[in-house]
C-alpha cells in the first residue's frame, strides 16, 4: 500500500540516459575558459528581514556589476567597458546602501558550497 505522504521522485532516469548526460557534461568541461586576470567580489547586505547581493566581475577589457534586490523582480546587470569605472560605481553603490540602512554581512570572494 502506498503512503500519500511518501516522497516520489519527479524524474525516473534510466542508466542509458545517465551515461549520455555524463558524456555531455564531459564535453562541456572541455570548453571551460580559465582566465587568471578575472577578479570577482560579492557583497551580501541585510536590512530588516531582507538580503541583497552586489557583485562585480572584472577583467582587463571590461566589467559587470550585478545587483540582486529583494524588492525587484529580476536582478539588474550593468556592463562597463572600463573596469576602473565599474569598481568606482560598485564602491559608490556599497556606500549608498550603507547610508540607506543596509548592513554589510559579507564582502569578498563569491561564496561556494
Amino acid at each position: 500500500m502506498s503512503n500519500e505522504f511518501e516522497a516520489k521522485p519527479e524524474f525516473d532516469f534510466d542508466e542509458e540516459f545517465d551515461e549520455e548526460f555524463e558524456d555531455a557534461l564531459e564535453a562541456f568541461d572541455e570548453f571551460e575558459i580559465v582566465n587568471e586576470d578575472v577578479t570577482l567580489r560579492t557583497a551580501v547586505m541585510q536590512k530588516e528581514n531582507m538580503i541583497a547581493l552586489l557583485c562585480i566581475k572584472s577583467a582587463p577589457v571590461g566589467a559587470a556589476i550585478c545587483r540582486v534586490d529583494p524588492r525587484e523582480a529580476l536582478p539588474a546587470v550593468q556592463i562597463y567597458d572600463d573596469p576602473k569605472a565599474a569598481l568606482h560605481w560598485f564602491s559608490k553603490s556599497l556606500r549608498t546602501s550603507k547610508v540607506n540602512g543596509w548592513q554589510l554581512v559579507y564582502d569578498g570572494l563569491p561564496l561556494q558550497g
